[in-house]
Formats: structure tokens, sequence, C-alpha cells
């Protein structure tokens, strides 16, 4: 790859990469996961926020170890190439990229809710192509304004929480925990929820941008993971304190409605904002991430050539990137936020199912395998347990990358690709 100017720089470190992690994770998952998840398990929304930390630990864990062993863009669809065939590899990269490239278009659509609502789509839009030209500069750039994007965020929730619980409104009472609604609700509330704790794949993405990736990536991973969450544990405590689970799961605006109750409306645009510069700290990881994972498939031919070139000043996958932006902003003009969230939750279950599975290749001793298959068994179940509309569209687009992948299969083994 050096020879054809295809390599990226490594110019990440460990806090640049949290910093990365986090933009993703404590972006606006937390502004509009809550609700639905309320509304799936009741009483059970902190169990179903527990089921979701654990898988999602689980996979962290084994994204950690194989990014530690293959520092190179493309996360995932790297390590089940690498580990267990080309097959699971393109499955895992076809499901990040067409999942993650459904969670920027609502995310770019929740910045246009919060910005300017009449006109929606159209600030959606106009966000995806400023946030492509960010990242078309480089890294560099980019972790410069996810840093000050978390910042921004960071403060806003802390000021949700303290606002609900030093309230008169705020009840313990509200946070009994059971299974008002069966496990079914819990598992369901795990596997929105879970949308919001994903964001760590953009580090192991990252793979081939980050210096020392054996000891950068498994640390960074860890201690973004443990940051969201705390937040987001004390979010829905404080939310759930002011609002009860019922009130919760009917909001269209959670967070807003818990300040509001808690007698601080003054906090109200407050909330606005910080959920609107979220969704753009999440759209810029989200672009980050699905572009260098483009990188690495079309690498290998499983998507076009020139998608694979790196810019000779900037050190980014440039047509990737501006491919990437383009798709979004059309599906950002055209889709439903829900609907891309639930999409999204599928794509991305499906993903680290085969990353658990590569990481069960790593060692075959019992103990080092519990992780990997807790974390396997969790994806599956939280995947099946989704919405009935979001698992049957997630289930049809996998079927029709996999068609697509026997179609190309005579050629690339034929030497169009990298088999």
């Amino acid at each position: 790859m050096s020879a054809s100017g295809s390599e990226l720089r490594r110019t990440l470190g460990v806090r640049d990469a949290v910093v990365v992690g986090l933009g993703s994770m404590v972006g606006a998952g937390v502004f509009a996961a809550l609700a639905p998840a309320a509304h799936a398990a009741g009483s059970g929304l902190l169990l179903g926020l527990a089921v979701a930390a654990v898988v999602a630990y689980c996979n962290a864990m084994s994204s950690a170890r194989l990014a530690a062993l293959y520092p190179a863009s493309g996360g995932t669809y790297v390590y089940g190439r690498e580990r267990l065939g080309e097959f699971w590899g393109y499955l895992a990269g076809w499901s990040f990229v067409v999942g993650k490239t459904a969670s920027c278009a609502a995310m770019a659509l929740t910045v246009g809710t919060y910005v300017w609502p009449g006109q929606a789509h159209a600030v959606a839009v106009a966000a995806v192509v400023a946030l492509t030209a960010v990242n078309y500069g480089g890294i560099q750039k980019s972790a410069w304004l996810t840093r000050v994007i978390v910042a921004v965020v960071l403060a806003v929730l802390a000021s949700v929480v303290v606002g609900c619980l030093v309230s008169g409104e705020a009840d313990a009472g509200r946070l009994d925990i059971g299974v008002s609604d069966g496990a079914g609700g819990v598992l369901q509330a795990a596997g929105l929820l879970f949308f919001a704790f994903a964001g760590y794949a953009r580090i192991a993405t990252l793979g081939e941008e980050v210096r020392d990736p054996a000891r950068t990536i498994p640390r960074a991973i860890s201690m973004a993971l443990g940051i969201a969450l705390v937040v987001y544990a004390c979010v829905a405590v404080a939310v759930l304190s002011v609002l009860g689970p019922e009130a919760l799961g009917d909001a269209t605006a959670p967070l807003a409605d818990a300040v509001r109750e808690a007698g601080a409306p003054w906090l109200v645009p407050v909330v606005r904002v910080g959920a609107a510069v979220a969704a753009l700290g999440s759209l810029l990881a989200l672009i980050l991430g699905v572009s260098r994972t483009t990188l690495a498939m079309a690498r290998d031919r499983h998507l076009p050539g020139a998608l694979a070139a790196v810019h000779p000043r900037f050190q980014v996958p440039h047509r990737a990137e501006l491919a990437v932006g383009a798709v979004v902003a059309v599906l950002a003009a055209t889709v439903d936020v829900r609907g891309a969230i639930g999409f999204s939750s599928f794509g991305v279950l499906a993903y680290y199912a085969v990353a658990n599975a590569s990481a069960w290749t790593l060692d075959s001793t019992p103990a080092a395998r519990v992780v990997p298959v807790v974390g396997l068994v969790g994806c599956v179940a939280l995947a099946f347990s989704l919405p009935v509309v979001s698992v049957v569209v997630g289930a049809g687009v996998l079927v029709v990358g996999v068609v697509a992948y026997g179609v190309r299969r005579p050629w690339l083994r034929a030497g169009g690709g990298r088999a």
C-alpha cells in the first residue's frame, strides 16, 4: 500500500481516540433513545440499560483485543476477514456501512429537528455537507472539533442531571426497578439503547490512524465506554426520578420535558442546543467510521476500487468520505428518524456478532472465551428483540448484501479483488 500512497497517517493518541469514541456515544442517542426504551420496558428501563451495557462491554473487549492485533482501517470487516474468512468479514463490513449510514441520516435529521423543525431535512443536508468538508481537511481537524462538541454536550447533560435531582419534583420511588412489561420489553429496550453505546467502534475503525495501536486502542475503548456508561446511568436516573417510566415513554423530547417538569424551563433551550450539538458530534464521528470501513472494503474490491484513494496532502480517504457524504445527504433529505434508529441497531448488532465470533478464535481456553460468547449471544438476542419492522428490513438488507457477494465472488476469485 505504501507504493500506491494509500496508507493513512498515524496521528491520534489515547486522548484523541477517547474523544472520538465519546463523540459517537455521548451524542444524540441519550437525547433520543430513552423515550422509546422506556415505552418498551416501562419500569424495567434501568434493567434494559444494564443489559445493553453488559453486551456493549463484551463487544468492546472483543473489539479491543482484535484491534490491537489488526490495527488497520475497517474494524470488524478486517477482523472477520482475518479470523473467520472473507465472507464473514464482508458481511460485517456490509452491516456496518449500511447500518451506520442510516445512523448518519438519523443524526443529521436530529440536528435539523432541534435547530429548525420546519426545515429539518434542509438543515440535515447542510450539516452533512459541512461535516464532510471538516473530515476532508484531515483527521486532526475532526478530532479537535469533536473535543469541543463532547465538552459542550457533557456540560449540558450535567446541567440536566443536577437540575432534575435537586428539584422538588424528583422522587426516588419512580426508580422502582421491575419488569412490568416482561423480559421481552427489557430486551427490546436494551436493543434500542445499544444504539447509543455503539460509538466505540469508531476507535477501532480508525486503527490505521492511531499511534501505538496495540496500547492505545484497548485503553481508549475501555475509557470511552466507561465514561459513557456513567453518563447514561446518571441521565436515566435523573430523568426517571422526575418523569417516571410512563411519562418518559410518552415524551417526544425526554430531557427537555424533564427539566421543564423539574421547574427549570430556562434549561429547555440549553437542552435543545445540546441535542443539536450532540447530534453533530455523532454525525462527525459516524462519517469518519463509515468512510474508513468503505476504504478497507474498496481496497479489497468489495466496493469500487476508486474509493480506496487517500488524499496526498490531507492523508484521508477523500473519495470514500465524499461518497459517504453524498449518500447520507440523500437519505437525510428523504428518510424518517425513528425507522433509521431501529434499522441501524440491527445492522450494528450483526456487525458486533461477527466481532465476538472473531474474538472467540483468539484463545482456546474456556475462561478467555466467556466474554465473546456472552457478547455473541447478547447481540443475537437484542437484534431479534427489536421492533418487527426493524428486524425484517435489517434482515432483508443483509440478504441483499449476501446475494451481491455471491454474484461477485467468481470475479473476486479470478483475481479482481483481494481473494
